[in-house]
């Protein structure tokens, strides 16, 4: 039996501005275009999220803020 690896297409990357927790043992981080808050609060301990950038796969989203 023969089993070949399909050629898959990469993923276009950007550098996308996110919301990362501010503490230091948490990795909570969300993207700032999917917020609800224009400060959001880390969901998972509760701490202050600060902007910081990610190199992720490009997604948009059809819910703009301000719609």
């Amino acid at each position: 039996m023969y089993f070949s690896k399909k050629n898959m297409e990469a993923v276009p990357e950007e550098q996308t501005s996110v919301w990362m927790c501010s503490t230091e043992h948490c990795t909570c981080w969300m993207r700032e275009n999917f917020s609800f808050e224009e400060s959001p609060i880390c969901p998972v301990c509760k701490s202050v999220m600060v902007k910081d950038m990610k190199m992720l796969p490009n997604l948009s989203n059809s819910n703009k803020k301000g719609s």
